[in-house]
């Protein structure tokens, strides 16, 4: 088995000290690597840098959803759904490993909305075209309970099905960092940006702090581009100190619970809330997410925290449909992640009637900036700024190739390799290492703990080939334990910190540290009962 390209810190740190770059990416999220998979795969001499982990904020904290946005139909905003669609099918033709179809019921308890929802659904299988997944259909009553048992049967008069995809975010964040570097992009995670570096005027690169060990140095580019989502504002200012402020931060806030809250692989969409926004119930890697919230925040911040009326909302609001009622002590985790939406032209007004668009910004000095957007839009976010940071940097005009593009570890859809529920299936052709590692070893075999479907063989993966660096990455997002079950992520973590110590070189003193750090993390991550 032919190992995953080299993914190592240490390698990629000597070669954004030592080598010139034609674009630096600041911002390891959807955004950020979206343009380095862009820019590397045709042929720029390429450097991604993320001052945390890759997809550490809202990239891995999203709905789990590649979606048109049902919802934009009903402010018709056609553009963008359309473009959401399309895109869509090529994230699910370019992506089989990560990204499945996903049926969608919406319960239907009046008369009138049966029509009014099948009217609005069969638009948006015709706006999907030839890249539809699947064409929509009206249900019976008794369909729906058969496709949904734990939906509020009283007053239930039928349903509408449609699909959308589904991933898991964080997977996919990694498996585009894997393939901008398999097309020679330098990424490295734990670089912080702290100044920009100039030649007079002009913007000529970065000047960077190693995280780890604290040391500063220059990365020097034609173009940087600016991908932080909510924290653009942050590396503008560094640029122009006096700009206004364009990011509006707003927090989705989900609850994750035991699949016994919907049984079946198929999820729900709740059309109108108590705020007006869409809710969902979705069946992800064995549990049952629930949300979404819409609350304007005043910062931004790398680990935002759900509000108790949020979660008390998406309670109150998934009982309406559900006929067996979720309480907060049934809650297994609670993750919140802040939209970077974008106001143009000043803050202000509710953020769930501001458009998903994406716009770029060219500052004076030759800096481009990328908000806004969503996960399902990225490689176009991706194809869009590229064309701004060909002009600013005078490259040689390239086509954008990644329309066909297939994404790291990409096996045939129907691989008997990946069976749709196996938790390695988000690995692809990578899968098959960690099941090298796990034959090498009984112990690294063993499930770290009997709810969660992991081994220390995905640890020991992550530390090598996935630049994992700490619990945090490894349980969070390379491993999804902390977003699947907080309480039993915090159980593991002492033996999960023991495997990555081994991988990394660590001592008892880090792993002490470590365990505490994750354990309170953790902690932030529950419903106190």
């Amino acid at each position: 088995m032919t190992a995953p390209t080299a993914f190592r810190r240490e390698e990629m740190l000597a070669r954004l000290k030592d080598d010139r770059f034609d674009v630096l990416v600041v911002g390891g999220g959807a955004t950020g690597l979206g343009v380095a998979v862009d820019a590397a795969s045709r042929g720029y001499r390429t450097a991604l840098v993320e001052a945390s982990d890759f997809a550490k904020g809202t990239s891995s904290r999203s709905t789990k959803l590649v979606h048109g946005g049902v919802r934009y139909l009903e402010q018709l905003d056609i553009a963008l759904v359309t473009e959401a669609l399309r895109e869509r099918g090529l994230l699910y033709r370019n992506a089989p490993h990560i990204v499945r179809n996903l049926p969608f019921i919406v319960p239907q308890y009046k008369w009138w909305e049966g029509p009014f929802y099948g009217a609005g659904l069969k638009a948006y299988d015709l706006l999907a075209g030839r890249m539809n997944l699947a064409p929509s259909r009206m249900l019976s009553a008794a369909q729906v309970v058969e496709e949904i048992p734990n939906v509020e049967q009283a007053d239930l008069k039928g349903g509408v099905r449609y699909h959308d995809g589904q991933f898991d975010d964080s997977r996919l964040a990694i498996s585009l960092a894997l393939t901008a570097a398999d097309h020679g992009a330098v990424v490295a995670n734990r670089i912080r940006v702290v100044g920009l570096r100039k030649d007079i005027t002009t913007c000529t690169g970065a000047i960077v702090r190693d995280e780890v060990s604290g040391d500063e140095f220059e990365i020097r580019a034609r173009v940087v581009v600016n991908a932080c989502g909510v924290f653009a504002d942050e590396v503008r200012r560094m640029d122009e100190p006096e700009v206004d402020r364009v990011i509006e931060p707003a927090q989705g806030v989900h609850l994750v619970l035991d699949r016994s809250f919907q049984p079946s692989d198929t999820a729900i969409m709740v059309p109108h809330t108590d705020d007006g926004r869409v809710l969902f119930v979705i069946p992800w890697h064995h549990r049952v997410v629930v949300g979404t919230t819409d609350t304007p925040m005043k910062a931004a911040e790398i680990e935002p925290r759900a509000l108790p009326e949020e979660i008390e909302f998406i309670l109150r609001n998934a009982n309406r449909y559900l006929a067996k009622d979720p309480t907060a002590a049934d809650v297994k985790s609670v993750f919140a992640g802040l939209r970077p939406l974008v106001h143009p032209g000043g803050t202000g007004g509710p953020t769930k009637s501001i458009s998903r668009n994406h716009e770029v910004f060219v500052s004076g000095s030759g800096v481009v900036t990328i908000v806004g957007g969503k996960w399902t839009t990225y490689r176009k976010m991706a194809e869009d700024t590229m064309k701004h940071v060909v002009a600013v940097g005078g490259l040689d005009d390239r086509p954008c190739v990644t329309e066909t593009l297939r994404v790291h570890g990409a096996l045939d859809r129907d691989d008997p390799a990946l069976p749709e529920h196996d938790p390695h299936r988000m690995y692809g052709a990578d899968a098959a290492i960690v099941s090298e590692i796990a034959a090498s070893d009984a112990a690294l075999a063993a499930p770290l703990h009997a709810e969660l479907p992991y081994t220390g063989a995905d640890i020991v993966f992550a530390a090598r080939h996935e630049m994992a660096n700490d619990l945090d990455d490894a349980l969070s997002r390379r491993t999804r334990c902390l977003l699947l079950d907080a309480r039993a992520a915090s159980e593991l973590a002492p033996q999960a910190a023991r495997i990555l110590a081994t991988e990394l070189g660590h001592d008892q003193t880090w792993i002490d540290h470590q365990i505490e750090a994750f354990q309170t993390l953790a902690t932030a991550y529950t419903i106190p009962t």
